[in-house]
């Protein structure tokens, strides 16, 4: 059941422009599938979806290339399109994005190689971010601003 949804997953977004979790839920349920929210929202996490820019002036999820200096470069452009401010307490770092792309922000985040840093989960517009000690935040938040002024 899950390849048949994930296959249908990529066969939407291909077709249409979905811009959140829950319209993708909505055109799944159209087409006859029983899911939950949480179960779409790891769906995106396993088939790397991104969220890239419509041309219209929203964004839309689309599947991210396997060519690495393709997939960094769009990580690349994420960032700098979607974050707007961090600051960190602790081990903990908070990254405020452009509503709606804090997931998108947060997929780039994890499949980079940042020194010190362990996770993220997101919600709309806001990511909580976990380094591996307090000592890794300044030069975290340092290495996202330095790749998001790359582009």
């Amino acid at each position: 059941m899950k390849e048949k949804r994930q296959n249908k997953i990529k066969e939407i977004i291909e077709l249409k422009n979905i811009e959140t979790q829950d319209e993708l839920l909505l055109e799944l349920i159209k087409a006859g599938f029983s899911t939950t929210q949480a179960t779409i929202s790891r769906d995106i996490r396993e088939l790397k979806l991104t969220k890239v820019s419509d041309g219209a002036g929203k964004q839309k999820y689309a599947i991210v290339q396997n060519a690495n200096k393709d997939v960094t470069k769009k990580y690349h452009q994420v960032l700098s399109a979607g974050v707007l401010n961090m600051d960190y307490a602790e081990n903990m770092i908070v990254i405020h994005t452009v509503s709606g792309m804090a997931m998108a922000v947060a997929a780039a985040l994890d499949n980079m190689n940042i020194q010190g840093f362990m996770g993220c989960i997101a919600g709309d517009d806001t990511i909580f971010c976990v380094a591996r000690s307090s000592a890794f935040c300044a030069e975290i938040i340092a290495e996202i601003k330095k790749v998001a002024s790359d582009d």
